[in-house]
């Protein structure tokens, strides 16, 4: 059970890319890293959260800890590249209605015409 987190600025905006299990065990370590994260008005967060292989609702509650505190400081969080599993996790806590979630699954384009 390990968690890694690790950040890169990008233009005006802070990637945040997290892998590995998010549960009781390695939620802290997540809240830490999230924490020491200058927060300030406008400024962008994007975690990606494409390697999170899973998480439970320990997980959530820190994501939506994390959540109160950007908008506290009126700047945006943009949560990205959820698989499929995570993103249903998002959906029935009813969080993806609060939060900016852009899921991983694939749209696909029908070639018919009308």
């Amino acid at each position: 059970m390990n968690i890694n987190v690790y950040f890169r600025e990008e233009d005006a905006v802070l990637r945040g890319f997290v892998e590995g299990e998010i549960d009781t065990f390695t939620a802290p370590i997540l809240r830490e890293e999230l924490d020491v994260i200058k927060i300030t008005e406008q400024h962008t967060i994007e975690l990606d959260l494409s390697k999170v292989s899973y998480m439970d609702s320990t997980g959530l509650g820190i994501f939506v800890a994390f959540y109160k505190k950007v908008t506290r400081e009126r700047a945006e969080l943009k949560l990205v590249n959820l698989t499929d599993r995570l993103t249903r996790l998002f959906e029935i806590t009813g969080l993806s209605e609060l939060m900016n979630i852009e899921s991983n699954e694939k749209v696909e384009v029908s070639n018919e015409s009308i």
